[in-house]
């Protein structure tokens, strides 16, 4: 059975979401439809490609991902189609596959042009129903990529701008918030290997983390290395550091939004322990 994730910022209000699995299903009628989240903000495609690498190396090979956030709707900018990782990508040239494309670089792309696999009329506001659920039902039934368009470079898509880790003044690293989950824990873009690429002498307990004017000493194994209500910082599911209140809400009480930096140095009196 062919599976289809779909990622969009539409919400679950409308029926959006709803009519692109209606056009798949008319397609590919035994297609497996997985709603990994229709919560993205609006218009935000940083956080759609941010939210893209977490998932998609978990499903099986073949897999083809829907991402439809999407500002430039209507106007020049391009479809593309993509295939990494033994997996196929459907999304709009806005940088949202650049993620991908940076954990693959030699990903095969296309600029999807063949309208023979659109739904029509094509609507100037509703690419995910007339173009994006189309060409992703029938690649699921199997057809070649190469027969959705011209072949590109992916150095030839839209490039993501997104703010790369990187030395403060003062010999501090710089990283950022890129996304907060439900329970209010700040998901960073550093992980435990780049941060020993730059201080590779540092050890785990004695790396401090300060964001706004809050320290963090140490990196804590589990929420409950610390008092309820007290903040630390651990490695998440995803592989990165991560802000996080005990039984609490590390947005709420850090005052932390997604985009907000903050900085990292070696030095500190142990785990969990606010300074």
């Amino acid at each position: 059975m062919a599976i289809i994730t779909l990622l969009t910022d539409f919400g679950t209000t409308d029926s959006y979401v709803g009519i692109m699995k209606g056009v798949i299903l008319q397609i590919h009628p035994q297609a497996d439809i997985v709603d990994i989240s229709h919560g993205i903000d609006p218009q935000d495609v940083v956080q759609a490609a941010h939210e893209l690498t977490t998932y998609y190396r978990y499903f099986p090979q073949d897999t083809v991902h829907i991402v439809v956030v999407d500002p430039g709707v209507g106007s020049e900018r391009a479809a593309l189609a993509m295939r990494s990782h033994s997996q196929t990508f459907v999304a709009p040239d806005n940088g949202v596959l650049g993620l991908v494309v940076k954990d693959h670089p030699d990903s095969e792309m296309v600029r999807v042009t063949n309208e023979r696999f659109f739904r029509h009329p094509v609507s100037r506001t509703f690419h995910g129903r007339d173009i994006f659920a189309p060409v992703a039902a029938h690649l699921s039934l199997g057809l070649p990529m190469a027969q959705l368009g011209q072949p590109i470079s992916p150095d030839e898509a839209t490039i993501l701008a997104v703010p790369e880790p990187r030395l403060a003044p003062g010999g501090s690293l710089l990283g950022s918030i890129v996304a907060i989950d439900r329970f209010g824990n700040l998901i960073t873009d550093l992980d435990p290997d780049t941060v020993h690429r730059f201080f590779p002498d540092a050890e785990p307990e004695n790396i401090l983390f300060t964001i706004g004017e809050r320290v963090i000493a140490g990196v804590a194994e589990t929420y409950g290395a610390v008092a309820h209500g007290q903040p630390l910082v651990l490695v998440g599911s995803r592989g990165c550091f991560e802000f996080s209140v005990n039984r609490g809400s590390a947005a709420r009480l850090l005052g932390a939004a997604r985009g907000d930096r903050f900085t990292v140095r070696a030095g500190g009196p142990g785990p969990g322990i606010p300074v």
